[in-house]
């Protein structure tokens, strides 16, 4: 029988499919009856350090989806910066979804604001959720909430006061943070 929720998630840039934030909201979801799946993107399987080319890690985004959606009835993709991001532009290039969940999205590189990631958010019209420390360097309340604005799709922010980019300490918010809008999907 199928689960009526999936959720797929991938991880940062540095980190692999047993980073400790996707690891806890892997646990809580899974406990509650959502198909849940961490996928770790080819470089890390390959060893390496340095993350493939975008269409290279999206790619890999749709084939773990494919995957996924044989054990759900819909899916909601997400993860943390870079593989939020991923998940965000497969969505955006036609990858059905109920629902994005992206916690610390990279907006832009760290001191960079004049290069965002953002070209793909006049397409996603599933419901977003971002988790965002305060103080992220990869953009901050307002940069992220202008930029969101482009999004037609319902977009939900949550901002976890004077944490960074890497959240570290509160995954308990962010579980908690996310089961609640995952309940409400």
């Amino acid at each position: 029988m199928k689960a009526a929720l999936g959720l797929l998630l991938a991880p940062g840039a540095g980190a692999d499919r047993d980073q400790a934030t996707l690891v806890a909201l892997d646990t809580a979801a899974s406990s509650q009856g959502v198909a849940v799946e961490r996928l770790d993107f080819p470089y890390r399987q390959a060893g390496r350090r340095a993350p493939d080319r975008p269409a290279v890690l999206v790619q890999a985004v749709r084939e773990a989806a494919e995957a996924l959606a044989s054990r759900c009835e819909r899916m909601v993709l997400g993860g943390r910066s870079m593989g939020g991001r991923m998940c965000s532009m497969a969505v955006a290039e036609g990858l059905p979804a109920a629902g994005l969940l992206l916690v610390s999205y990279p907006l832009h590189p760290p001191g960079k604001p004049e290069s965002p990631r953002t070209e793909h958010f006049s397409k996603l019209t599933a419901p977003c959720l971002f988790v965002s420390g305060t103080r992220d360097a990869f953009g901050s309340p307002s940069e992220i909430e202008a930029a969101t604005a482009a999004i037609p799709g319902p977009v939900t922010h949550h901002w976890v006061e004077g944490k960074d980019h890497a959240l570290r300490g509160v995954d308990a918010v962010v579980v908690e943070v996310a089961l609640d809008w995952l309940a409400r999907l």
